[in-house]
């Protein structure tokens, strides 16, 4: 994707020096847009934890640059050890999204077959790269089969905008390039179809406001920012045609954990007989769990996050203001689980399915039990 009409990826390798991994500074934007250096595992686990990186692919394909960068640092004798705690430190970092576990496996079992440090060092860089690769092909096409569902819509109403509401942000910032519930409208927009998104806020970090909004922008979507209460209302009155989210885990029965808030959206949609779609790589299956309410982690983040809000001021600095009393205790958790029941579809690479176990598996026979 672009910003200011310069092609850029979330994560990559430094041109000139292998060593250093550079990350857009998410907590910098919307207002303004850096580039972060990380330079060791260490760095990669406090990035993860505090979100300067952050959504399920990109904390999958930063795992893995993590690991990369934990070969370069770990010593001749104890090569293993240091590698097997760089995987711990990593996977702690953020619980909920399958992505950081399935991309830390991946790297160890990547190295694995690696006869001398020097050898797995090189596998390391290797597997990084191709965990970022392959999460931005899948994205890509994932929006590519989302892309029929939009056409399907515009066409039931031509001539019309096709409005379309999503929660926090699960565009290309949330992965390594295109996103998975900005994917379809990204490729419809880019087909001229006529696409306008209705953006939450997606408090309490208004990622909706401060990412989504402005990825949209940079690439040119008809977008408005809503308050995370407004959708219920916009449905209700007809300006909603699909919801569709990503999500950070989806267990093989369809359960779909997704950022605080989705759950009230789609019980909202369907109230409404709206479809509501989740998109995701296949790298967010958690084939493992069935029941999700149950069985998923959810992560419970500081109370700052929820007492107090950063912006931009009338004089173009950023402040940070404390928007409850002094003496007010706040909890912050970070997803809630959306039964398939109320999911519509699932979209990713392998195609579109519905929230089922054998839909589901249908597309994965592998990983029939």
């Amino acid at each position: 994707m672009k910003v200011n009409g310069k092609p850029y990826r979330t994560i990559w390798l430094n041109e000139g020096n292998d060593r250093v991994v550079q990350v857009i500074d998410q907590l910098k934007l919307p207002h303004a847009f850096e580039i972060a250096d990380v330079l060791s595992v260490a760095d990669m686990c406090r990035a993860i934890s505090n979100m300067t990186v952050r959504g399920a692919g990109l904390i999958g394909a930063s795992a893995g640059f993590g690991m990369y960068l934990a070969s370069r640092e770990a010593p001749e004798q104890g090569f293993h050890d240091f590698m097997r705690q760089a995987a711990a430190d990593l996977k702690a970092t953020r619980p909920t999204a399958a992505n950081l576990a399935w991309a830390v496996e991946r790297m160890l079992g990547a190295i694995a077959v690696g006869t001398t440090p020097a050898h797995m060092r090189q596998l390391a860089r290797d597997a990084a790269v191709a965990i970022a690769d392959e999460d931005a092909e899948h994205c890509w096409r994932l929006g590519e089969h989302g892309l029929a569902l939009i056409a399907a819509i515009a066409q039931r109403k031509p001539g019309q905008c096709v409005n379309i509401l999503t929660h926090c942000n699960a565009g290309w910032l949330a992965f390594v390039d295109f996103g998975s519930a900005t994917a379809p409208i990204y490729a419809a927009h880019d087909a001229g179809i006529p696409v306008h998104v209705w953006v939450d806020e997606t408090r309490p970090r208004n990622q909706g406001a401060s990412l989504t909004a402005w990825e949209l922008g940079q690439h040119g979507v008809p977008h408005t920012l809503i308050a995370d209460n407004a959708g219920g209302h916009l449905m209700q009155h007809g300006l909603v045609d699909m919801v569709i989210t990503g999500t950070d885990r989806v267990t093989r029965n369809g359960d779909v954990a997704n950022k605080i808030g989705t759950y009230l959206k789609a019980l909202a949609a369907r109230d409404n007989g709206i479809p509501m779609v989740v998109a995701l790589p296949s790298s967010t299956f958690d084939f493992t769990l069935g029941d999700g309410i149950a069985s998923i982690p959810i992560e419970e983040r500081g109370a700052e996050e929820v007492r107090f809000v950063s912006g931009k001021t009338s004089h173009s600095g950023i402040e940070t203001v404390q928007i409850c009393p002094d003496t007010t205790p706040a909890r912050n958790w970070g997803f809630d689980v959306t039964p398939a029941r109320l999911v519509t579809k699932l979209i990713c690479e392998r195609g579109i399915c519905d929230a089922n176990e054998a839909a589901i598996l249908a597309l994965f026979p592998q990983e029939r039990e």
